[in-house]
């Protein structure tokens, strides 16, 4: 490896300064926005920056050049209608809730959902049936089942429409064809919100897309794994179970009345540059991402993830753009892990776990950055002092099931099952008391609690504070994760309903 020239000064109490120092540092970006600081041809912003003036169209009454670029997205990824999102695909989750169903109405939604589907409910004053990912031997969360979907639909026939993530935040995908047939065999509409998936339709490699797969409104969050500005997203209608003018209406009210043209022109920027270059780009980006994989698998102590180490019913595909990195049986942390290949070898990645970390790769990536990330994985890994030794007839089997360190914190550790007492909305609207966190066990909470990333709720309101979960959530800021969604920024004091 060539010497690596890091220059990051982190010092400075201005914003574009700390910007600009970390765009020139040698700092590799294994996080989003896709585009990795590579320019793709865009002028400088300050000169096409403008508002709603004469023969530059109105992104909510679209009728020109507007209307003509959002067609050109619905022909790339061969929808019905595709609409741009400038508030990213939080307003795209929002507005699909909401059309979807009635205020008050019941929503069938994976628990590991985004904490926007979480603010929809809020807003739409909605119930919520929730579905539980299958637990993967990696430790992290898996599919959600089919024949859950079929239950809950057989059993409740107050639901008016589902709602899924897939891939989740870690890549792991669920088998969207065949919950699609079963949700429209009840004549309801299936939801999916497939921001981490933009990509998936570029190439045979990445899992189905939903699209191609039968949901009828698919997210699309263009900023995390393609070259487009960050806030960008997509919207796709891909059936006709849907409202379109009502859909518009909800956009209308989620996204900001001044919509940036700067954004919108990123879109149709990527939008060209797929169509004119995608192959040329993965050309480049497959083999690489391949090889990594392949070269992964001499790591005695750090394990890569892969989707053939899992059983289908735990993850029907997963997304390999997405590497997971576990710090297998070593007395590592996720966090130590992630720390150590930022300071120790200027590698920026997206997240940090309990247990394992995340580089978010895309088609913009360099053999330069996979070579250091390899490089760094394999010095750490031979600098591992296991606690507890392997036996050397006992080797570490790639991507497998591996004895859990008793320091280790799994996301089926962190993530369990709800105990909801009462709707959000209506847990939010009650009169609250403010208590320790320490002492809110067996009260019924009117906050969220959850990680950042990937902003998945420990605890959403309405739900029974256990004390199991409060101990998780004690483990968690201890390791150094980020806890998020309380009003006491300090994680001292909880807001619960009065009794």
């Amino acid at each position: 490896m060539s010497e690596i020239k890091y220059t990051w000064q982190d010092d400075s109490p201005f914003l574009d300064e700390r910007l600009q120092s970390y765009s020139k540092s040698g700092c590799y970006p294994f996080h989003m926005p896709g585009h990795k600081r590579t320019p793709i041809e865009f002028p400088n912003p300050y000169t096409i920056d403008i508002t709603e003036i004469d023969r530059f169209d109105n992104l909510y009454h679209a009728n020109g050049i507007l209307k003509e670029a959002q067609q050109r997205a619905a022909e790339l990824y061969k929808t019905k209608e595709t609409f741009f999102l400038v508030n990213g695909s939080t307003a795209g989750i929002l507005s699909a809730i909401s059309v979807a169903l009635p205020r008050l109405g019941t929503l069938l939604m994976a628990r590991n959902s985004h904490k926007s589907a979480y603010n929809a409910v809020n807003l739409r004053g909605l119930e919520t049936v929730y579905l539980l990912p299958s637990a993967t031997e990696f430790g992290i969360s898996g599919s959600i089942s089919p024949a859950h979907v079929a239950q809950a639909l057989e059993d409740l026939p107050q639901i008016g429409a589902v709602f899924i993530t897939s891939p989740t935040y870690d890549g792991i995908t669920s088998d969207i064809r065949t919950i699609a047939d079963i949700v429209h065999a009840y004549n309801l509409p299936l939801i999916v919100d497939e921001a981490h998936g933009a990509h998936f339709t570029l190439s045979e490699e990445f899992p189905e897309s939903a699209l191609d797969c039968g949901a009828d409104l698919v997210i699309h969050s263009l900023h995390k794994t393609l070259p487009c500005l960050t806030q960008t997203a997509l919207l796709h209608v891909n059936s006709d179970r849907i409202d379109r003018d009502a859909l518009e209406n909800f956009l209308s009210i989620y996204q900001t009345s001044s919509p940036s043209y700067l954004l919108m022109s990123s879109i149709e920027q990527c939008i060209r540059f797929l169509n004119e270059e995608k192959e040329e780009q993965l050309a480049k980006y497959m083999p690489q991402l391949k090889s990594f994989y392949r070269q992964a698998k001499s790591l005695k102590h750090l394990q890569v993830f892969h989707k053939d180490s899992c059983e289908p019913e735990s993850c029907f595909d997963h997304d390999l753009s997405k590497i997971l990195i576990s710090v297998g049986d070593s007395d590592l942390t996720g966090q130590k892990l992630y720390r150590k290949l930022l300071h120790n070898y200027y590698l920026q990645l997206e997240m940090c776990s309990g247990h394992y970390v995340t580089a978010l790769t895309s088609l913009m990536d360099t053999q330069e950055g996979f070579q250091r990330l390899l490089h760094g994985l394999k010095e750490i890994d031979d600098q591992i002092s296991l606690s507890s030794p392997r036996p050397a007839s006992s080797p570490v089997i790639f991507g497998a099931k591996t004895p859990k360190h008793p320091a280790h914190l799994t996301s089926n550790d962190i993530y369990q099952p709800p105990r909801p007492q009462m709707p959000i909305a209506l847990a939010m609207e009650q009169p609250a008391e403010s208590l320790s966190l320490k002492a809110s066990t067996g009260h019924i909470s009117q906050e969220f609690i959850y990680l950042y990333p990937p902003g998945i709720p420990l605890v959403a309101p309405g739900e029974i504070l256990t004390g199991k979960i409060i101990g998780i959530i004690d483990q968690c800021k201890r390791l150094g994760l980020t806890v998020e969604g309380l009003s006491d920024r300090s994680n001292q004091s909880i807001k619960a309903v009065k009794v």
